[in-house]
C-alpha cells in the first residue's frame, strides 16, 4: 500500500507514524507513507494557498488550483482520494478494514475553514470525519486514519489475532477487560476463570464482560440491548 498525505504541516502528519508497530511496518515494506507540502503547488509567488471565502464569513479558504494540481501529480489508476474534514461520514473500525483493502490512499488535509467546494465535487472519493469536534488541521486526523489502516495490513502486528480481539472487532462491542501478572497485587485479584486453563469457559467470561462493558460504557452501540 501507498499512503500520501497532501498538507500545509507533513511533519505533524508523520510524526506519529514513525514509532512503534506503524514504523515497523513502514521498515518492511508493507506501506509507504509521504507527506508533501501543499506549498508546492502553490502558484503565488509567496507560496499562499488560501483565500478569503465568498460572500464574507470568517476565516480562510484553501484554493481550489494547489489542491488540484497535487492531485493530478499524485494520483493514479488505483488512487483513493480522501478529504479529511468534520463533514465527512464517521470514521469507524469498519471504514477503516474498507480502506485497507485499497492499494492507494491519498489523503488531502483541510485546514482553515476548509477547501473549496470545487475540490470536493471534483476529486474527492470519499469524506471522513475522525468526530465531532474541530482539530486545528487536517494533519492530525489524517494520522489517526492511517494508524488505524496501517496496523490492518497482513503482517503488520506481531499476531494477527490481536486485530480481531479488539474493541469494535465486532462493531457493535468493546473488548473485554484484560490481566496479565501478578495474579494478585494491592488486594485485587485475577479472576479465576482467566486463570483455570478451560478455554470455553474463559471465552464466555470475555464475552459475558465485553456484553457488560459495552451496556455500561457505550449503551448507544447497542441500543436494542437490555
Amino acid at each position: 500500500m501507498r499512503i500520501d498525505i497532501v498538507t500545509l504541516f507533513p511533519e505533524v502528519a508523520l510524526a506519529p507514524l514513525s514509532d512503534s508497530i506503524i514504523q515497523r511496518a513502514r521498515a518492511a515494506g508493507l506501506v509507504e507513507v509521504l507527506g508533501h507540502q501543499l506549498r508546492d503547488w502553490s502558484e503565488d509567488k509567496h507560496r499562499r494557498v488560501d483565500e478569503a471565502p465568498c460572500g464574507g464569513g470568517q476565516g480562510m479558504v484553501l484554493r481550489p488550483e494547489p489542491l488540484f494540481a497535487a492531485v493530478e501529480a499524485l494520483k493514479g489508476p488505483r488512487t483513493r482520494v480522501i478529504l479529511m474534514t468534520p463533514q465527512g461520514r464517521p470514521f469507524k473500525q469498519a471504514v477503516a478494514r474498507e480502506l485497507a483493502s485499497e492499494e492507494h490512499l491519498l489523503i488531502l488535509c483541510g485546514h482553515y475553514e476548509g477547501v473549496d467546494q470545487r475540490v470536493i465535487e471534483a476529486l474527492v472519493d470519499d469524506e471522513i470525519s475522525i468526530g465531532d469536534y474541530i482539530l486545528t488541521n487536517g494533519a492530525l486526523a489524517a494520522a489517526v486514519l492511517c494508524d488505524a489502516v496501517i496496523r490492518l495490513l497482513p503482517g503488520a502486528l506481531g499476531d494477527e489475532r490481536s486485530a480481531q480481539d479488539e474493541s469494535f472487532s465486532q462493531p457493535d462491542l468493546l473488548e473485554a477487560p484484560c490481566y496479565t501478572k501478578p495474579l494478585e497485587f494491592r488486594g485485587m485479584k485475577v479472576p479465576e476463570v482467566l486463570v483455570s486453563g478451560h478455554h470455553e469457559r474463559i471465552r464466555r467470561w470475555k464475552q459475558e464482560q465485553a456484553e457488560q462493558r459495552t451496556r455500561v460504557m457505550r449503551p448507544d452501540l447497542r441500543p436494542g440491548a437490555g
